[in-house]
């Protein structure tokens, strides 16, 4: 059987490109690695629950507050108004992802890419069954590589793939009970403290009956476990059962280019569609399945293998904006300790309560309040020469 596509990986972003395939009536087959789970906070704005429709059975906790906590332990809680934050678990979201498209048509195959090939009979994806353990060829028009940072797809296929700039995340999962300590179930901490992470930031994240703590890092020899121990006893969680730990890396840069100019595009995290400064990645992870479909389709329909380029200019005609400030704001508060202080200390302003949690929620930049914006940079203008001092006001 000759396949229209063949998506490399099963996570939200391979799953989603597989069931939007499959639902327009195209012969695809995802191929992923049962058993794999990403460390990741498991938030998802309402945008997603909207746009990708998740039921609510599959939403863990509901969030209601942030609280963003500074190196020398102040902290500004935000409310979520209008809304909540949902959380997930990643085990079974995107099992429940995988499920759905199967449903809708996909193939399923489980396994482990190895490579693509290609000869006179056309474009194979080569790959290692998990079952019998031989290796399985699967024939197609078009692939998409949906398989995570440091992508086997993008390091054989596509200019730049080998090269993405990445941090690691390390969490462990854990038994949680309810308020205790310095937690709270019904809240999501996000912790900017160089002894945590001297460049990205640790968190606590509540699932309901369990909880993910961690931590991310772009510097070697930082102990990622002893962080995460660390946030657990700050935390009042030091003594919960483990379930499960976890790590991997997460790409901070989209790609300068996402398809291979014949037959493979990329998608997700394999594209590096992880917000800066946030880190926040599953939303953009299935936004990007969905463009890589679109384009996918578009390439099919009319033969020409440049249509596989409308994924990424689709995807950054949408998100260049947010991204661009988020890495602006990175590269300016995460450099030190007293710049994350000030970072917190910005947060306190009810007006960048209000937009930043707007833009999250409906992933856009909020135009219409120019005069909040105008003293929101101010603010931060201010707070980057050290005009005004670290102290909330």
């Amino acid at each position: 059987m000759e396949y229209d596509v063949v998506v490399v990986g099963g996570g939200p972003s391979g799953a989603i490109a597989a069931e939007d395939l499959a639902k327009a009536g195209k012969r695809v087959a995802f191929i992923d690695r049962a058993g794999r789970i990403k460390p990741c906070g498991g938030a998802i704005p309402p945008r997603l629950i909207r746009d990708f429709d998740i039921p609510d059975s599959q939403l863990v906790a509901k969030i209601s507050t942030a609280r963003m906590i500074s190196p020398t332990q102040r902290s500004v809680d935000i409310p979520i108004e209008n809304g909540f934050v949902g959380m997930v678990d990643r085990e079974h979201f995107d099992e429940y992802l995988r499920v759905r498209a199967a449903k809708a048509g996909a193939e399923r195959n489980t396994g482990t890419f190895k490579r693509i090939e290609r000869d006179a009979g056309g474009t194979h994806v080569v790959f290692r069954d998990k079952v019998s353990g031989n290796e399985m060829r699967l024939k197609t028009r078009l692939v998409i590589g949906a398989d995570g940072a440091r992508s086997d797809v993008a390091r054989q296929e596509v200019p730049g793939g080998d090269t993405i700039p990445y941090v690691i995340a390390y969490h462990e999962i854990i038994k949680a009970p309810g308020a205790v300590g310095a937690y709270d179930p019904q809240r999501c901490d996000v912790i900017y403290d160089g002894a945590i992470s001297p460049d990205f930031y640790g968190w606590v994240f509540p699932h309901g009956a369990s909880a993910s703590v961690g931590m991310g890092t772009g510097i070697e020899g930082i102990d990622l476990k002893k962080a995460t121990a660390d946030l657990r006893r700050a935390s009042g969680l030091e003594g919960c059962e483990t379930i499960r730990k976890e790590g991997a890396p997460i790409p901070l840069k989209p790609l300068d280019k996402w398809d291979n100019g014949k037959d493979v595009v990329l998608a997700g995290d394999a594209a590096g569609v992880v917000a800066p400064s946030s880190g926040e990645g599953i939303y953009y992870a299935m936004a990007g399945g969905r463009v890589a479909a679109t384009a996918a389709q578009a390439a099919l329909a009319s033969g020409r293998a440049k249509d596989l380029a409308i994924a990424r200019k689709l995807f950054m005609k949408e998100h260049k904006m947010v991204f661009r400030v988020l890495r602006t704001m990175q590269d300016a508060y995460y450099k030190s300790d007293e710049r994350r202080e000030r970072f917190v200390s910005l947060c306190h302003d009810v007006d960048v309560q209000r937009l930043t949690f707007e833009a999250y929620m409906n992933k856009e930049l909020v135009r219409a309040r120019p005069l909040a914006h105008l003293k929101i940079g101010l603010k931060n203008i201010a707070h980057l020469l050290r005009i005004v001092p670290e102290a909330y006001t």
